[in-house]
């Protein structure tokens, strides 16, 4: 990775609370003052989507905060879907499908919109950088974990147990590249438990998920390819959520390109019951979230701790665009995906069948307008033609911890992964 000169990036990171301005070193995350919890985010030195490149994700880097580009890294395909909008009552459904359809050119490595924000993290990071600590249910872990190898960035990945079944690559991982699975009743929420402790180990620092600009701005590059399909904004952007990353990096993206008067689109973030803790937060029903017994479908939407209240976060994002947040069920979501495939002729995830189904309901309902200009975000697809396709193999986990599901699990965890970090530490100067 080459080295970046002091002043040299084409933006500056602001405070959404107070508005102070940093220069940006490739890892903050939070601002310095004393205030309410905050977001940062990004402010371009110029504007508009002029190319970086003439395809792909970093067709749009002079809207991404990264100060190196990597070859050949695919972006998001947006085309008309009018059979689907048909079959569920629009006559102006767009969709910006996130995952591998050769057929329509898609090629997203590890088949979800989160090799978006992998790419777009790893681009901003400074020369030499720490061991990145990133705990995910499974999509996000996959995605850095093969952009890490591909470009040998030294990553350190906290999982639960069943997120290994989207561990599948073209190759081995490289050793920089290490995977640590809570076995037993670990869920996501303990996967981050453990990283937040794991991130304070010497030369570790948190990736930051909703907090890390990187990763918003690279996931708001759905809108940014919207608009070039398009030729204007969307009136409606609908995307299933767990943390609602997606959607405020997609909002965020669509303050920097929409014109004088032209309205935000309105987000629908969409929820999976029985697990719908921002749906519950947006409607202040004050339930707890589920306790998980009776799963929902799509795994990936069960963040404990989304980013509702922070200033810049789904609160506020939901609010600027008149937004809300819908709720649907498993038998829904599986008769989407069906739906999906029957229509369009290719699989999508678990989480998009959620977006699909909450869309198809809201049209029902006259939430959403036969005529709206709608973006639906497929924010997985083709993973079983992907299979088809392509020779996979199994990622080999670095350790696996029994999970004790007890309160001294996470530090267990952490002092357990200290006494390893000397292999670590040296697969880490071997890809420097």
């Amino acid at each position: 990775m080459s080295g970046v000169r002091p002043g040299t990036r084409h933006y500056t990171v602001v405070c959404s609370s107070c508005g102070t301005r940093y220069e940006d070193d490739g890892l903050l995350l939070d601002c310095s003052r004393r205030h309410e919890p905050a977001f940062l985010h990004t402010d371009y030195d110029r504007t508009g989507t002029r190319a970086g490149e003439s395809t792909g994700l970093f067709r749009h880097a002079p809207l991404l905060p990264v100060v190196r580009t990597f070859p050949d890294v695919p972006g998001p395909v947006v085309h008309p879907a009018e059979r689907l909008g048909r079959s569920i009552g629009l006559d102006r459904l767009w969709i910006a499908f996130n995952g591998y359809w050769p057929d329509r050119g898609a090629y997203l490595p590890t088949c979800t919109f989160k090799d978006l924000e992998a790419y777009t993290v790893l681009g901003r990071l400074p020369a030499d950088p720490p061991v990145l600590v990133i705990p995910s249910a499974g999509n996000t872990a996959a995605a850095f974990a093969w952009a890490a190898t591909r470009h040998q960035v030294p990553c350190l990945l906290v999982v639960p147990a069943p997120a290994l079944e989207r561990m599948r690559f073209p190759a081995p991982l490289h050793p920089c590249v290490r995977i640590v699975v809570l076995d037993g009743t670990a869920t996501y929420s303990d996967a981050i438990a453990c990283a937040d402790l794991l991130s304070a180990l010497p030369g570790h620092h948190a990736e930051g998920g909703s907090r890390n600009v990187g990763r918003r701005d690279g996931l708001g590059t759905v809108m940014l390819a919207a608009a070039d399909a398009l030729g204007r904004l969307p009136e409606t952007y609908v995307q299933a959520v767990g943390s609602g990353t997606g959607a405020i990096g997609c909002h965020e993206a669509a303050g920097r390109l929409r014109a004088e008067g032209e309205a935000s689109p309105r987000l629908l973030m969409c929820q999976n019951a029985p697990f719908a803790p921002l749906y519950e937060a947006w409607r202040c029903t004050g339930a707890a979230p589920a306790d998980l017994e009776h799963e929902p479908l799509a795994r990936e939407l069960t963040n404990r701790r989304p980013p509702f209240t922070v200033r810049g976060g789904v609160r506020d994002v939901l609010t600027e665009s008149g937004g809300d947040v819908l709720c649907t069920d498993n038998v829904a979501a599986l008769d989407a995906m069906a739906l999906f495939e029957e229509t369009e002729g290719i699989d999508i995830e678990p989480g998009a069948g959620v977006a699909l189904a909450a869309l198809a309901e809201a049209v029902r309902d006259g939430h959403v307008r036969r005529d709206e200009l709608v973006l639906l975000n497929i924010t997985g697809g083709g993973r079983a033609r992907q299979a088809h396709d392509l020779a996979l193999i199994p990622a080999e986990p670095w350790l696996r911890v029994p999970w004790p599901g007890r309160e001294e699990g996470p530090r267990a965890v952490a002092e357990l992964v200290a006494g390893q970090s000397t292999g670590l530490a040296t697969a880490t100067e071997a890809a420097r």
